[in-house]
């Protein structure tokens, strides 16, 4: 299954970002680099919400990420929601459909 992780950024976000930048990721980057992350990364202009593209059997992967992340942990992220994404169209695509 595809999910999305959509974090909620502090206000404050790219002053505060830098000191824990490394360490998030770090933990972004093993999980991509084990097939859990797909891509990430956050919204520009305003820089108000971050969204991360999970495959993942189940959303309990995609939560222990969250509540690992140094960006939770510290503030900088302020809220998030995991949601399923059914994808249906691209050569990636958990259920394809195709017109008929």
């Amino acid at each position: 299954m595809h999910y999305l992780l959509c974090y909620d950024l502090a206000p404050d976000y790219l002053e505060t970002r830098g000191k824990y930048r490394n360490a998030h990721l770090k933990l972004a980057w093993e999980a991509q680099e084990r097939g859990e992350l797909i891509m990430g990364g956050a919204f520009s202009d305003p820089a108000d919400m971050s969204v991360l593209f999970f495959q993942s059997e189940s959303p309990a992967l995609v939560e222990a990420f969250a509540k690992a992340d140094p960006y939770l942990l510290h503030g900088v992220v302020t809220g998030y929601k995991v949601r399923q994404w059914n994808t249906v169209v691209g050569k990636d695509a958990f259920n394809p459909l195709r017109p008929e």
